[in-house]
Formats: C-alpha cells, sequence, structure tokens
C-alpha cells in the first residue's frame, strides 16, 4: 500500500471531528506531524481527491457528526501531532537521547574541554606537549570503562555537528519510538552505536571521533527500507529526504565535505549506521507484513 498525503493542516488544528467523518465514510487514514503541520495520509490519490472535497464540505457546514467524537486513542493510526511537550512526555527515548547529548556537550564544552571529551572517547588519552597519547581499547576494558563502546554517540564537536544530528534523530527517532515502540528504538540506537563507534574506530584507529550520525543514519534506514517493504504513514518521509542524506554520505566518502573545511568525518560510522538501519528495516517489515498476512 502507498500512502498519499491528502490534507496539511496547523498542529493548533482539531482533526478529530473531520476524523470521525472520514471514519463514518470508512475511509482509511493515518495522521503525522512534518515541519510544524498535522499531515493525513490516505491509502491512494483517488481517496485523497475525495478527502479534500470531503474536507471542503465539513469546513462549509454541509458534512455533520452522526454522535459525539470521543478523543483519538488508537495510537497504531500513527503518530498524533501535539504540542511540543506532550510530544517530549510521548517519545521519551527520542528526548532522553537528545537530552544527554545536550548534557554531554556542556560538559565538553562541544569538544574544546579536553579533560571532559576523554571520559567519552572510545580510547582514553592523555595530550602532552603537541602530542595525544591514546589508552589501548583492551587496557580500557580492563579497567572496567565499558561505557566506552557507546559514549562517543553522544560526543559532538561544534554547536552545528549537535544541531544538525539532534533535528534529524528527533525527526526519526519520535517515527520509529511512535510505530514500534520505546524499548525497539531505544535497542536500535544502543545496537546502531555499538556498531557505528566499533567500525569507526575498526577503521581509522585510535583517534578522536564522536557524533549521534551513525546513529541517525541506522534509523533513517531503517524508516526508508520499512516503508519501502510495509507501508506505514509513520514512516513516509517527506520527498528528497533519502536522496539529499545519501547524496551528503556520498560527499563525504569521497572527502568532498572534508575538503570544504567540515573536518574529518567517521565515514565508517556512517555506512555501518546505514546498513544496520536498512538490515533491521527490511526485517521488522517483512515480519509485520508475514503477521498481517
Amino acid at each position: 500500500m502507498t500512502w498519499s498525503s491528502a490534507l496539511r493542516v496547523p498542529l493548533d488544528s482539531n482533526l478529530a471531528p473531520f476524523l470521525h467523518v472520514l471514519a463514518q465514510q470508512g475511509i482509511g487514514h493515518r495522521v503525522t506531524e512534518d515541519r510544524g503541520e498535522q499531515v493525513l495520509w490516505v491509502g491512494s490519490q483517488a481517496q485523497a481527491d475525495v478527502v479534500q472535497e470531503l474536507h471542503q464540505q465539513f469546513l462549509s457546514g454541509q458534512l455533520s457528526l452522526e454522535r459525539p467524537v470521543q478523543p483519538i486513542q488508537d495510537h497504531a493510526q500513527g503518530y498524533r501531532p501535539d504540542g511540543f511537550v506532550q510530544q517530549l512526555l510521548r517519545s521519551p527515548v527520542t528526548a532522553g537521547v537528545l537530552i544527554a547529548c545536550v548534557l554531554v556537550a556542556v560538559l565538553t564544552q562541544l569538544g574544546d574541554n579536553f579533560e571532559m571529551v576523554r571520559w567519552f572517547t572510545f580510547n582514553d588519552f592523555k595530550i602532552e606537549g603537541d602530542y595525544v597519547y591514546f589508552l589501548s581499547l583492551e587496557r580500557g576494558l580492563e579497567q572496567g570503562q565499558w561505557w566506552r563502546l557507546l559514549s562517543p554517540m553522544l560526543l559532538h564537536f561544534g554547536f552545528l555537528h549537535l544541531a544538525m544530528n539532534m533535528m534529524w534523530y528527533w525527526e526519526l527517532g519520535r517515527r520509529i519510538e511512535y510505530q514500534q515502540g520505546r524499548l525497539f528504538l531505544l535497542a536500535l540506537t544502543l545496537v546502531a552505536g555499538l556498531v557505528s563507534n566499533v567500525s569507526q574506530f575498526m577503521f581509522s584507529g585510535m583517534s578522536l571521533f564522536g557524533g549521534l550520525s551513525g546513529v541517525l543514519y541506522a534509523v533513517l534506514g531503517h524508516c526508508w527500507i520499512y516503508q519501502r517493504i510495509d507501508p506505514q504513514a509513520s514512516y513516509a518521509l517527506p520527498k528528497g529526504v533519502v536522496a539529499m542524506m545519501l547524496i551528503w554520505l556520498l560527499l563525504c566518502l569521497f572527502g568532498v565535505v572534508t575538503a570544504l573545511g567540515f573536518g574529518q568525518i567517521a565515514n565508517a560510522a556512517h555506512v555501518s549506521g546505514l546498513l544496520l538501519g536498512c538490515l533491521s528495516g527490511g526485517l521488522f517489515a517483512l515480519m509485520a507484513r508475514h503477521r498481517a498476512a
């Protein structure tokens, strides 16, 4: 099933009465939030045209409800748009990861405070003069520093690095949390963080790297492939998002972004995160289709 966008209305608009009309008409639908608007999705473009006509009739008073509208509680209908505070409360894992990133950014002064940065890097290090000396991973694990397998995903170098990663994780993480639950998003985030960190370490050796972008590419890949196999309105990404992210990945891989002065890019983390997310999205979408068959 391919979802079609029928309406876009402001977040503060009460769509509940009109959704009740659609239910009376037997028109299946989903509601998501995108860039500060509510988006109403239906099963085809033909249905979208019908819904638009019905909406005009509803606004003009030509349609009325047969019974009072009750608050919509069915979260399977896609994620329900709310105010920002309500969205935070309804997506605690997404919000928790972002809050952790902000706290680490404050503690490390966005990578400028090396005494704090060293507590979140994959390998511990010390600076003597102009040289950086890294502690081996084995030595760190022997000392009980297991958190280093995950902590680099919370470490960011610069405000733009932090802001971009947070913005996209907020947009994509909520979709997964609403659709597949908090524990699933938490598990995907932790596994993606581990895989991307280990991949980057294996590729670049002992070096300074960090950021949520490996996890970000994992949640992107998950939403992308899941939607392709088992279309869900919650996973319907705005047009061009996947292409833009893949083009950015290619620019990073070919060194264009580094040449433009954005610093070294953790390409192995990005690629491994994307592959993991695509695998996860494909696997769980196939499982969902099998259960629905």
